[in-house]
């Protein structure tokens, strides 16, 4: 991918991004974005998290997780991840060679720097497809979970863990299965 397309790919991106925070901050001064998700994952997910706060939220987040590692391999070219990731594990293994060598190191470093971001941007450029499916009912799912979370006074999943640190922990370990089990970059 080109400049002008990786610039294009973050444009998009920041102008999504911009527009869930909007949606987000407006929250509480308009209540049809509210009411309007309350009606729609009050029934559905609040029924299950009413069910069992524990189960219902390891469910919903192995859900959420199925989902995002999904529109992540069918929304973004798997095989240029891969090619691309695959490049990036041969400069480190490059550099590897010359761990007993500091200055080589250094001169391989900065040969090297220019390559590995270019890597980087384009890896950035397209894993952020997948994101632009995903953003705004995230920020949306977590809004909701902010006024679910706070009609339950010094709720604590295990006894010590906020329900943003639950989803975190437990969306990154079911991702991590998932995304080998599905195969995906």
């Amino acid at each position: 991918m080109d400049d002008k397309g990786m610039a294009k790919a973050f444009g998009m991106m920041f102008g999504l991004m911009v527009l869930a925070l909007v949606l987000a901050s407006l929250w509480q001064s308009v209540p049809y974005i509210k009411n309007g998700v309350h009606a729609v994952l009050d029934p559905t997910i609040g029924s299950l998290l009413n069910w069992n706060l524990a189960w219902g939220m390891t469910i919903l987040v192995f859900f959420i997780a199925a989902i995002t590692t999904a529109v992540q391999k069918y929304a973004t070219d798997q095989d240029a991840l891969r090619e691309l990731k695959k490049e990036q594990k041969e400069l480190q293994q490059e550099l590897k060679q010359y761990k007993d060598d500091p200055q080589k190191m250094m001169e391989m470093n900065k040969k090297n720097m220019s390559k590995n971001l270019e890597i980087t941007g384009k890896i950035m450029s397209i894993t952020m497809k997948g994101s632009v499916f995903t953003i705004i009912p995230f920020i949306l799912l977590f809004r909701w979970f902010m006024d679910y979370f706070s009609a339950i006074p010094d709720f604590r999943f295990f006894g010590f863990m906020t329900w943003f640190w639950y989803y975190l922990i437990f969306v990154m370990i079911f991702s991590g299965f998932l995304r080998k089990w599905m195969k995906a970059a």
